[in-house]
């Protein structure tokens, strides 16, 4: 949860946590920090289909299973038409 004290926002810990679920938390690594390591130096169409890829593998097992590989292969095949 973040609350506001003046401009500065406290991020407190979610009792259920919707936002950062069990699906997106790899040991001691959350999904959104290798999203923001992988993308550092890509920008537009490149960044969003590389994100997308990493976010689907990385919770295909435990979330959406044959469906996030599927969503995952069509972010590749987007990069590849474009780099073509």
């Amino acid at each position: 949860m973040v609350r506001f004290e003046g401009d500065v926002a406290i991020y407190e810990k979610f009792t259920s946590d919707k936002v950062n679920p069990s699906h997106y938390k790899q040991g001691k690594v959350e999904c959104i920090d290798a999203l923001e390591a992988a993308t550092i130096n890509l920008q537009g169409l490149d960044a969003v289909c590389t994100a997308n890829v990493i976010k689907y593998m990385w919770r295909w097992k435990d979330k959406g299973g044959v469906e996030d590989l599927k969503k995952a292969m069509w972010y590749i095949d987007k990069l590849i038409i474009k780099e073509k």
